[in-house]
């Protein structure tokens, strides 16, 4: 298999949501339905005061993830994923949608919680990096940073392992892994600042 040797553009992912509003089956996938618990279990808080949620896509877990924020800003590169992820989340007035681009498009601010979720296998090596960078000027003491990947196959620049543990490494020496779990289909991250309190 060749993998894309660039990290995969918008207008990419305006296609899938141009053929199908749910490429994934968010709405629909007991797979996805389990995931998402998962996710919100591994939450260290039961409430944060700045989140960012990198790749919210049609906003299905954005409305759960919402429950846990005081404040949530939610990205997307697709505005037809944005649109429907603002609709979703019409009645909760304290999240807010941006259409970005990581790395080069990353919002300002400091957040207690930064949740990237079937995203990473996205991009390069070199794209990654940026993005570590762009992390670790970003969290604030005793923030939690949640990856959330597919270990499975990809046909993209990385595979989910690989993306993940570049990731880590380009964060090493301000985030260090504080619980890391898997199962036969995703693994499940959580970085936090070196010597933050359990």
């Amino acid at each position: 298999m060749t993998r894309p040797t660039e990290s995969l553009p918008p207008d990419y992912f305006d296609g899938i949501y141009a053929g199908n509003p749910d490429p994934w089956g968010f709405t629909t996938s007991a797979y996805e339905a389990a995931k998402y618990d998962a996710t919100l279990a591994a939450l260290s808080r039961d409430t944060y005061g700045e989140a960012l949620e990198v790749g919210c896509s049609i906003g299905v877990l954005t409305r759960r993830l919402a429950e846990r924020c005081t404040r949530l800003l939610s990205l997307d590169v697709a505005e037809t994923a944005i649109a429907a992820a603002r609709a979703r989340c019409a009645d909760s007035p304290h999240v807010a949608f941006l259409r970005a681009a990581v790395p080069d498009a990353w919002p300002p601010g400091r957040f207690d919680l930064i949740l990237v979720s079937e995203v990473l296998y996205f991009f390069t090596r070199a794209d990654l990096a940026r993005l570590a960078g762009h992390m670790v000027q970003a969290v604030k003491p005793g923030a939690d940073i949640v990856l959330v990947h597919w270990i499975g196959e990809t046909n993209y620049p990385l595979s989910g392992d690989d993306a993940v543990e570049a990731l880590i490494a380009g964060t090493a020496g301000t985030l260090e892994p504080y619980r890391q779990t898997r199962t036969d289909r995703y693994r499940l991250d959580v970085l936090r600042t070196i010597g933050a309190t359990p």
